[in-house]
């Protein structure tokens, strides 16, 4: 790989892992370097409102930790969350391109699967059936 270069990272959508979300649903997308401070701020003032029931927090590849961290916090701050959490792999496709173009090599994609964490917060009863539920307070 010394004779390439990264020019090019494409993330390929992945549909959520919830059915029956509604469409106005507050969806915080953690990045690994968004800062917690800032996140927290705005998903805790949404979610004291009365009109908003639900949040989703995803996060993928090292924002993963970041995600869960906002999580505990907002649980740990607005208390009686239910919470059901998914884990699955997003794809993300590299494209190198040789740094001599004169060499002869070809360009490559490299596919690769990064863990990803999207996590539902509800201040409605959900379904304890569902996989990756937790009860308020467990």
């Amino acid at each position: 790989m010394e004779n390439y270069k990264k020019t090019k990272i494409v993330e390929k959508p992945c549909p959520l892992p919830f059915t029956d979300l509604p469409p106005d649903i507050i969806e915080m997308k953690v990045k690994d370097g968004s800062k917690i401070r800032n996140l927290m701020g705005y998903a805790i003032s949404k979610m004291e409102l009365d009109s908003v029931r639900q949040i989703l927090f995803t996060g993928s590849g090292k924002a993963v930790s970041k995600t869960i961290t906002c999580v505990e916090i907002m649980k740990r701050r607005l208390k009686e969350l239910h919470q059901i959490t998914k884990v699955l792999f997003k794809q993300i496709e590299e494209i190198w391109e040789p740094i001599v173009p004169e060499a002869g090599l070809d360009a490559l994609t490299v596919k690769r699967n990064i863990p990803a964490i999207c996590v539902l917060l509800s201040k409605d009863a959900l379904d304890p059936q569902e996989p990756g539920y937790q009860a308020p307070g467990s």
